[in-house]
């Protein structure tokens, strides 16, 4: 009978999740989150709370069998968030934990090589992202941007921004997932904000940015159309290098 583990969706409470499901000795496990767990017909589920020591654990043994590189291949791919993550993390740390040799490059094996594919989707989100971040100054003197990623990049890149921009504050936000980090000029908090109805994030409103930042954003249109030369236009490849999705979200494609 499969038992079906809930947790809070932080990598903590998979982890814990992880541990629980070795302690309980289980031999078909799911685990899914809070928001995404349905009752099963068949089998027992059960809530799991995150705890530290327990997540730590599991962090532990995995630095045990495992290198930096492929240690950070495992957090990409629970960055991802797709349906089946869960599934192909679980199995990959138990053919990790079961063998006496480091096997987390190990390719043949299919959780494997599902985490590394997991892995290469998320790394190129993060880099574009990094580069399509677009900042606005709002009246308040914080650059705020807004970001709709296919994954949970943001753990990702607050590094890169931090000290990218040590000498401003910026807040980047993340409209899917409805969360976002601000850097104060000390440290990068997680905070969360409520929009209202109206606003458009599409958009840069005079009621909440800068006016030097609207004058900005024509100077910025009319040099990115000064220096395009319609003789050598590329739309296949630019579309390549700069996918539809992010146009919204960049000045120059107002």
């Amino acid at each position: 009978m499969e038992t079906t583990l809930i947790y809070d969706g932080s990598y903590d409470g998979f982890l814990t999740a992880v541990f629980t499901a070795f302690e309980m000795k289980l031999k078909a496990v799911t685990m899914v989150t809070s928001e995404r767990f349905q009752q099963p017909l068949f089998g027992t589920y059960e809530t799991v709370i995150t705890d530290q020591e327990k997540a730590n654990r599991i962090w532990a043994g995995l630095k045990k069998k495992m290198t930096a590189n492929e240690l950070r291949r495992f957090y990409y791919a629970f960055l991802s968030e797709r349906p089946t993550m869960e599934d192909t993390l679980y199995q990959a740390i138990v053919y990790v934990f079961a063998s006496k040799t480091n096997v987390a490059s190990d390719f043949t094996n299919t959780h494997i090589l599902e985490v590394s594919k997991l892995t290469k989707h998320v790394g190129r989100e993060k880099h574009r992202m990094e580069a399509f971040v677009r900042f606005k100054l709002t009246k308040d003197g914080v650059y705020f941007a807004n970001i709709e990623p296919d994954f949970n990049v943001l753990p990702l890149i607050k590094n890169h921004f931090k000290k990218r921009y040590a000498d401003q504050k910026w807040l980047i936000y993340d409209l899917k997932r409805q969360y976002g980090i601000y850097y104060d000029l000390e440290q990068v908090d997680v905070i969360s904000l409520e929009f209202d109805t109206d606003f458009d994030p599409s958009k840069t409103s005079t009621a909440l940015f800068a006016e030097v930042e609207l004058e900005f954003q024509q100077l910025w249109n009319d040099y990115f159309k000064s220096t395009n030369i319609a003789s050598r236009k590329n739309m296949k490849l630019h579309i390549k290098h700069v996918p539809k999705r992010y146009w919204k979200y960049l000045s120059e494609k107002q």
